[in-house]
C-alpha cells in the first residue's frame, strides 16, 4: 500500500536539505537556501516560529540568542525589533511567505516550533497557495494536530511523536495490531525519524517495512556522515534530510539516484 501525496511525488530517495544546508551556510537563510537549490534539491527543511505581532519566520529557535546577534523570545517581540536581528551577524531572517514565494517549484517540509505559529502559517499557505507543496511536522502531536486543521484539506503531514512510538515498538515486538490500524486509519503518509533516541535503534530494516506495509515513506534526520547515509539506503528509508547537502547529493549520484529540482520555466 502506498499512500500518494502531491508533496511526496518526486523519484526517491527523497533528498532535504536540513535548515537549507546548515553545515555549508548559516542556518535557515536565504543564502543557504539559494545554495541548496543551485545544487538541485527539491525539498527544503526549515523551521517556524512566529512573532507578537504575528509575522512568521523561518527560523529555528524560540530565542534569537544562538544564532543572532539580537536577543530574547520571538514570541513576545513586535517585527520590527526582531527584523534588526541578523544571523551570524550577517543574513536576515527570512519570512517563511517570502521562501514560498521565491522558490514556487520546490517543497518545504516546516517544522512548527510554537502555537502561535499556527495561523500564520494558515495564512502563508493561503496567499502563496502553497498548499501541496508543503509537509508539516512538530515534535507537539497537539502543536501538530492543530497545525493540520488550520491549514486544513488533506495537507501533508507526518507522525507525530506518539506516532512515531507506536511504529517503533510494533516494529521490535507483537502485540500492537490494533494501535497499527489507528496510525493507518489516520491517513498519515510517511514518518520522520531520528537514526535513534536516548540510547535507543529507532531505524531499523523492520521499522522501514512496517512503514511501508502501512503505506508511510520513512524520512530520517538529521545525517550528515556519507557512510550512514549509505547504510540508510540499503535499510530502504525514503529520505534523507542532512546539512552535508554536497555530501548527500554525492551519494545519491554515486547510487544513479539523484534527481534534481527542474528548473524554474
Amino acid at each position: 500500500m502506498q499512500r500518494r501525496h502531491p508533496f511526496l511525488e518526486h523519484p526517491g530517495p527523497l533528498a532535504f536539505a536540513h535548515r537549507g544546508g546548515a553545515r555549508e551556510n548559516r542556518e535557515n537563510t536565504v543564502a543557504a537556501f539559494t545554495r541548496a537549490v543551485d545544487l538541485g534539491y527539491t525539498y527544503l527543511e526549515t523551521d517556524v516560529n512566529a512573532t507578537a505581532d504575528g509575522v512568521l519566520l523561518a527560523f529555528h529557535d524560540q530565542t534569537l540568542d544562538r544564532v543572532t546577534d539580537g536577543h530574547g523570545r520571538i514570541a513576545e517581540l513586535p517585527y520590527r525589533v526582531v527584523r534588526r536581528a541578523r544571523v551570524g551577524g550577517v543574513d536576515e531572517i527570512p519570512l517563511l511567505e517570502d521562501l514560498l514565494g521565491n522558490w514556487p517549484q520546490a517543497r518545504f517540509n516546516i517544522d512548527v516550533k510554537d502555537t502561535g505559529a499556527i495561523e500564520p502559517l494558515a495564512r502563508a499557505v493561503r496567499r502563496t497557495g502553497a498548499h501541496e507543496r508543503i509537509c508539516l511536522t512538530s515534535f507537539s502531536d497537539e502543536r501538530l494536530a492543530r497545525a493540520r486543521a488550520a491549514v486544513g484539506g488533506e495537507v501533508c503531514s507526518a507522525l507525530g511523536p506518539r506516532g512515531v512510538a507506536t511504529l517503533r515498538a510494533a516494529a521490535s515486538t507483537s502485540g500492537y495490531g490494533r494501535l497499527l490500524t489507528r496510525l493507518a486509519r489516520a491517513g498519515v503518509p510517511c514518518a520522520q525519524v531520528p537514526i535513534g533516541f536516548r540510547g535507543l535503534r529507532v531505524v531499523t530494516r523492520s521499522l522501514v517495512r512496517t512503514a511501508h506495509a502501512l503505506g508511510m515513506q520513512v524520512h530520517v534526520w538529521t545525517v550528515n556522515d556519507p557512510g550512514t547515509m549509505e547504510r540508510l539506503l540499503d535499510l530502504g528509508v525514503d529520505g534523507i534530510m542532512t546539512d552535508n547537502i554536497t555530501g548527500l547529493r554525492q551519494v545519491l549520484t554515486s547510487r544513479g539516484v539523484w534527481h534534481p529540482l527542474p528548473a524554474a520555466s
